[in-house]
């Protein structure tokens, strides 16, 4: 092997990489490995399952009336760009580095030890808030669902969002029951997924379908509409941190508005990146993992423009309603029936979201176990399963708690921030490693880099600062205790580290 190819060493300090052939060998670990049983179908309906969800059927109609009118389409497509980009980023490492952890573990093979803790910490905060957000989220529909055929729960069961409420027994129990699907296997996931998804999916084809015939030509005009500045001082912690920076009002509505609106819709593609997160327990990581990334990318911005399309067709985006715009478009169209069905998409759609980000965050949490960046307790697969049980176990009962007993709505914005954080630490180790290690063999290549993961960089750093100062401070208080814990724990227990200190000495 020539100088040139031989594995980095890793470094003693905070920045210490772990190469990926020391990655993979800890996969092959009997106690500490994944099985893999997963296909590029199944990578596609993960991703599949856990995009699409509340976005499709509220978001398209309130960003269609408060900021983009029609062109809503065009602001679906304008963040579905910056997915791909970052996308296109993933599927490289995801190929080469077949490790679970997703932008973590990716993050440790190039950038280095503190960073990857920092992406990992930022992880499992994201995950752990977009299930309990969604589980809050599927049991209103749940219960919706329930006051329509007669059944209602005790108001004190409903959760703390609902007057008298205070336990969301709903939530509870579905965080519950998803912990112990992920337990006994991801194949026993992947096909109740798959089910799931074949519903979603056809509700939301019915709903397209039916929607064309109610659409109305004049609805469109005009496509952009006029901009307008939006009310509201540049003081407010509520508003964009661009705006408190440099005092650059986004603006409703007119060109700018699309690229304001793609800042609030990019909610919507948020876990297209879950998928990496599977890429040990995938039987052909290197042709599956882009497949699965990418397909399931493509076939969500289709069905998300198609959807903007028929509810600005329907109805005029001046008349639409923010908090069911989709539904109340049918009943303005004299069909309520659709009310229904959508409803119950949505419903039985956020099982698979809650489901996915759920193995998600406990993957992540794995890896940085195995890593001994956590305590390598969690770090045990099940003896006849072979799945992560003991995180799986323990996160899902924090999560399911927290679903039920808090009202977290104002914390959901933190998903998008961490999401876009992970964006870019994915993009700059793309760059790290082509450089570090360009004798990898890498399955699949992002093109034109570094240019392209740099545009990736740029267009997340610019959806990150269209988001509010306070969310922007909150991540900056998780991520200050993120770094204690490093410092005080994963820094002296790193695995990584224990070995470079035996090799000195």
């Amino acid at each position: 092997m020539s100088t040139d190819q031989r594995p980095p060493r890793a470094s003693s300090g905070i920045f210490r990489t772990k190469s990926v052939e020391q990655s993979i060998r800890d996969t092959e670990e009997p106690e500490h490995g994944l099985r893999k049983s997963l296909s590029a179908w199944d990578l596609t309906v993960f991703g599949v399952g856990v995009i699409i969800g509340t976005g499709i059927f509220v978001l398209t109609g309130k960003v269609a009336k408060e900021n983009a009118g029609p062109a809503t389409a065009l602001a679906f497509v304008a963040a579905g760009i910056v997915c791909a980009l970052a996308a296109l980023c993933y599927a490289e490492f995801a190929s080469t580095v077949p490790v679970a952890g997703s932008a973590y573990t990716f993050a440790y093979a190039s950038i280095g030890e503190l960073p990857a803790w920092i992406i990992g910490w930022d992880l499992v905060l994201e995950f752990a808030l977009g299930t309990a957000v969604v589980a809050v989220g599927w049991s209103g529909y749940v219960r919706s669902l329930m006051d329509n055929i007669g059944w209602h729960l005790p108001a004190s069961l409903e959760g703390p969002d609902v007057p008298g409420g205070t336990f969301d027994i709903l939530a509870f129990l579905l965080v519950l029951v998803l912990t112990a699907i992920l337990v006994v296997g991801m194949k026993l996931s992947a096909r109740i997924t798959a089910v799931v998804v074949a519903i979603k999916v056809t509700v939301v084809m019915i709903v397209i379908v039916a929607g064309l015939f109610f659409i109305v030509g004049d609805n469109y005009k005009p496509f952009i509409p006029p901009a307008v500045t939006p009310e509201g001082g540049g003081s407010n912690w509520d508003s964009p941190l661009v705006q408190l920076l440099f005092g650059y009002e986004p603006t409703n509505f007119g060109v700018m508005g699309i690229f304001t609106a793609a800042s609030i819709v990019f909610f919507a593609f948020i876990g297209f990146d879950v998928v990496a997160t599977a890429a040990e327990e995938t039987k052909l990581p290197q042709r599956d993992m882009p497949r699965g990334i990418l397909g399931s990318l493509l076939i969500c911005t289709v069905l998300y423009v198609a959807v903007a399309l028929v509810v600005t067709g329907m109805q005029h985006y001046t008349e639409l309603s923010v908090s069911a715009p989709l539904a109340d478009a049918f009943k303005a169209a004299g069909h309520p029936f659709y009310a229904g069905v959508i409803s119950f998409g949505a419903a039985v759609g956020l099982t698979t979201v809650c489901l996915i980000l759920l193995l998600g965050q406990t993957r992540v949490f794995f890896a940085m176990s195995r890593d001994g960046l956590l305590p390598r307790f969690f770090s045990k697969t099940h003896p006849r399963f072979r799945t992560p049980y003991r995180p799986t176990i323990l996160l899902g009962v924090i999560i399911a708690i927290v679903a039920g007993f808090t009202s977290i709505n104002e914390l959901a914005t933190l998903v998008n921030i961490g999401t876009l954080f992970a964006f870019v630490m994915v993009a700059v180790g793309v760059i790290i490693l082509r450089r570090t290690r360009p004798d990898l063999h890498r399955a699949f290549r992002t093109p034109w880099v570094p240019v392209l993961p740099i545009i990736s960089i740029a267009a997340s750093l610019w959806l990150m600062l269209n988001l509010p100062g306070e969310t922007w401070f909150r991540f900056a208080v998780w991520m200050v205790i993120g770094i204690v814990v490093y410092f005080a724990y994963g820094r002296g227990h790193s695995r990584l580290g224990r070995q470079g200190a035996s090799t000195r000495s």
